[in-house]
C-alpha cells in the first residue's frame, strides 16, 4: 500500500510567483520557497508588494489562467494514480490552484486558503495546517502506507525526510547543496522509476 505526495509548483506546474513577476515587471516577486526557507517571511513580504503595487487576487489569476502544466505532467500524474494513491501537498492557496488543478485532471490538492477583501486585495492567508507537508506524510505512515515524496525546495524537505523515499525533483542547486542525502532526479520517468524501484 503505496503513497505518493507531491509538491505542486516546480514539480507539476510552474511557478505561478514568477509568472506573476513576468506579468508585472515586478523583479521581487521571483522569489520563491527555493529561494527563502521561512514561509512567513516570504509571504508577508510578497502581500506587502502586492498592496504597494495595488495588484489584486484578479489580477494575479488572470496569470495564472495562461499557465499551463509542464509538459508530460498530466501523463506521469495520469500513470502515478493508476499505481498508487496520490496526493499534491503545496503551501500555493485553492484560490490559485484551481485552473491548474483542472488541466492535471482534478488531483487530491491540500494547499491553503487566501483572505481577501470585498474589493480583491489579498489582506492575509490561513494555514490548513501548520508544517503540513511533513505532518500529512508522518499521518499517512502511521495509517501503514509506505510514502514517497518528491518536491524541489526548502518546504519539501521536511516531507521528503519524513517520507519512505523522498527525492528532490529538478531542485535548484543551492537546495541540492545543503540537503545532499536527498536523491535528485530531473525527469518524471526517473522518479517513475524510482518509486517503483522502493515499493514494497
Amino acid at each position: 500500500m503505496q503513497f505518493v505526495c507531491l509538491d505542486f509548483e516546480g514539480v507539476l506546474v510552474p511557478e505561478i510567483w514568477i509568472a506573476v513577476a513576468e506579468r508585472t515587471g515586478i523583479a521581487e516577486l521571483r522569489l520563491t520557497t527555493r529561494d527563502e526557507p521561512d514561509y512567513d517571511l516570504l509571504m508577508q513580504r510578497r502581500l506587502a508588494i502586492l498592496n504597494a503595487h495595488r495588484i489584486r487576487l484578479s489580477d494575479i489569476q488572470m496569470v495564472i489562467a495562461g499557465l499551463e502544466p509542464m509538459e508530460g505532467a498530466r501523463a506521469f500524474l495520469d500513470t502515478l494514480r493508476a499505481r498508487y494513491q496520490v496526493a499534491i501537498l503545496s503551501d500555493t492557496f485553492y484560490e490559485f490552484a484551481a485552473p491548474l488543478a483542472r488541466r492535471l485532471g482534478w488531483p487530491t490538492m491540500f494547499c491553503h486558503a487566501l483572505e481577501v477583501a470585498s474589493d480583491g486585495r489579498i489582506t492575509g492567508y490561513r494555514l490548513r495546517l501548520a508544517d503540513h507537508k511533513r505532518r500529512t506524510v508522518r499521518a499517512l505512515l502511521d495509517l501503514n502506507f509506505q510514502v514517497f515524496a518528491a518536491g524541489d525546495s526548502y518546504n519539501d524537505t521536511a516531507m521528503l525526510g519524513e517520507a519512505d523515499l523522498g527525492i528532490l525533483f529538478r531542485a535548484p542547486e543551492n537546495v541540492r547543496r545543503e540537503f545532499p542525502a536527498l536523491p535528485h532526479v530531473a525527469e518524471y520517468d526517473a522518479l517513475l522509476d524510482r518509486f517503483a524501484g522502493a515499493a514494497r
